[in-house]
């Protein structure tokens, strides 16, 4: 591994699921968020270019730190190198978030 570790994170947003890369996560001050930040994307020299990588890349654009829900949260590895981030479509069956709303209703 390398010294300055890199984590993919793996969520599940609106309907789909959404694979990044960033060099810094952690538990968030706010209540059942962990933040993430420094997002590490594909470096531009290449020759091809991938649609859902830049789909990523302008959907965190100006973006320094973001929270994202624990609930939301499908998977954390720490890796040793970043690989392409993408933006893919939750497949029925796929993943399933946690039942909402988290509270119990108020039965008066």
């Amino acid at each position: 591994m390398s010294s300055t570790p890199i984590y993919k994170i793996i969520f599940f947003n609106q309907g789909q699921i959404f694979e990044i890369y960033a060099r810094q996560i952690y538990q968030s001050d706010l209540y059942g968020f962990i933040e993430i930040e420094e997002l590490v994307f594909g470096e531009r020299s290449q020759l091809l270019v991938d649609p859902s990588e830049e789909k990523l890349k302008s959907e965190f654009e100006g973006v320094s730190r973001s929270y994202i829900p624990m609930h939301a949260v499908v998977r954390i590895d720490e890796v040793a190198k970043e690989g392409i981030g993408k933006i893919s479509e939750a497949k029925a069956g796929n993943v399933s978030p946690l039942p909402i709303p988290a509270f119990p209703k108020n039965s008066d």
